[in-house]
């Protein structure tokens, strides 16, 4: 059953990045939209998940304004998906004019002085889109890839990335660190996803009042190399593509380097807070990020 289901999921995207990028634009996207309502509708775990995720940047929200935000969120979830299945059809000017970069010039100094530059990214937007982007801009970046079941449609996904111009390095690769830290000083933009921790090595931080963890990795990277960390948040602004830079985070001068890291990855979830407060629809967010919710997910598959 596991492998009929991995086959049948490995066909279903790449009939989308066969089918969905020669349908009419607006077709596909209202196509997106009417599943995305689909799925909002059906309330399954996702989306009761991302209500749970949503009530945490929203304290004061009602059930009703939730469930709100969660339709709109379910739609740009879905946007997001079938702007990637869009996305290697889109001609350079395209990517161009439909991307805003919000303080570009730190990116610009970082790479023309040749630190290299660290972005710690929420799940929001298009991060696909900023990254051909900055592709275009910065000629490569160097991001990592969760690994995916099936294995083919993992493969699907850097391959895709690929095409954009990015070098994709696995998730739990040995020597994982040492080639990002290799790319930052070869003065490389590496961009990783931020707000969700992947691994037991991640940092556990306040977040909204409450425990969460997130990945220590681009700290640790710039307290290895000294490239410097910038948190990001990306959002949509009508047709467009938005992610906006935060203040760099500079690395603590004194303790030791678990409580350095601690430090950093704490700023870095206090950054991408304001950001989420505003543009929380975008926040692509549908599994766990607090511990609570990651305890009850646990306890929920060990009853199984």
């Amino acid at each position: 059953m596991s492998r009929a289901t991995d086959t049948a999921t490995e066909w279903a995207f790449a009939a989308g990045w066969r089918v969905v990028r020669v349908l009419p634009e607006r077709a596909a996207y209202r196509t997106f939209d009417r599943a995305a309502d689909a799925l909002w509708r059906r309330r399954g775990g996702d989306v009761v998940q991302l209500e749970r995720n949503l009530a945490r940047v929203h304290p004061g929200a009602s059930p009703a304004d939730l469930r709100d935000l969660s339709r709109l969120g379910m739609r740009s979830y879905l946007r997001y998906w079938c702007d990637a299945f869009r996305l290697p059809t889109w001609s350079p000017a395209r990517i161009n004019d439909t991307f805003d970069l919000v303080g570009v010039e730190r990116l610009d100094d970082a790479i023309r002085t040749g630190t290299g530059a660290l972005v710690a990214l929420n799940h929001g937007g298009n991060w696909d889109h900023a990254g051909a982007w900055a592709t275009l801009r910065y000629g490569t970046l160097t991001t990592v890839a969760e690994r995916l079941r099936p294995e083919g449609l993992y493969e699907r996904f850097v391959a895709y990335r690929e095409s954009l111009g990015m070098e994709i390095v696995p998730l739990g690769e040995p020597g994982l660190v040492r080639t990002l830290a290799r790319r930052l000083r070869e003065g490389r933009l590496v961009p990783l996803l931020g707000d969700r921790g992947l691994s037991r090595t991640g940092g556990i931080v306040d977040r909204f009042g409450e425990p969460a963890a997130l990945p220590a990795g681009p700290a640790v990277l710039s307290i290895m190399t000294g490239a410097p960390l910038i948190p990001a948040v990306s959002w949509y602004a009508g047709e467009r593509a938005v992610t906006a830079l935060g203040p760099t985070i500079p690395v603590p001068p004194d303790g030791t380097t678990a409580e350095r890291t601690q430090r950093m990855v704490q700023q870095v979830a206090q950054h991408l807070e304001l950001g989420l407060r505003e543009h929380s629809v975008d926040w692509h967010m549908l599994q766990p990020v607090w511990l609570e919710d990651a305890r009850r997910e646990r306890a929920r598959e060990g009853a199984r």
